[in-house]
């Protein structure tokens, strides 16, 4: 993916996040997560329904990473099972912290493949797989 491809999806989320909004739902599992040394906060909510994800919201102060990083996770997660997210996240873990990894399997979040540049970005980065990991690992009696 090129430079002017990757920075055009970034700031198109950042500018345009999708579901960026919470709601009244008992029914979504919503989790807290932030980033300590900047001003990143971001609230999710999450309805899974048979080991299905499917809706994702949030809400939050955030930077241009951690807000387009949230975006396009959401886009990527939601219809998908609990199994297929955990491979995802695998995967752009890995891409995140320079392992080797499966590019087609992470679509537009391959826009970061080169954050590992700037070591201070990682946690932006991450900051909604954190989250969403956190609602896997805490609810895994559900699936």
């Amino acid at each position: 993916m090129n430079v002017d491809l990757k920075r055009a999806i970034i700031i198109d989320n950042y500018q345009n996040p999708y579901h960026k909004g919470l709601i009244k739902d008992k029914t979504y599992i919503k989790v807290n997560t932030n980033n300590e040394s900047c001003i990143d906060n971001i609230d999710l909510m999450v309805k899974i329904k048979d080991k299905k994800i499917e809706d994702i919201v949030f809400d939050g102060e955030a930077c241009a990473i951690s807000t387009s990083a949230t975006s396009i996770m959401i886009k990527t997660f939601i219809g998908k099972n609990i199994e297929e997210i955990k491979k995802i996240i695998n995967h752009y873990e890995k891409m995140i912290n320079e392992e080797i990894y499966e590019a087609d399997k992470l679509g537009e979040l391959n826009v970061y493949e080169d954050i590992y540049k700037q070591p201070n970005r990682k946690k932006c980065a991450l900051l909604p797989i954190i989250a969403i990991k956190k609602i896997i690992d805490n609810n895994s009696e559900k699936w």
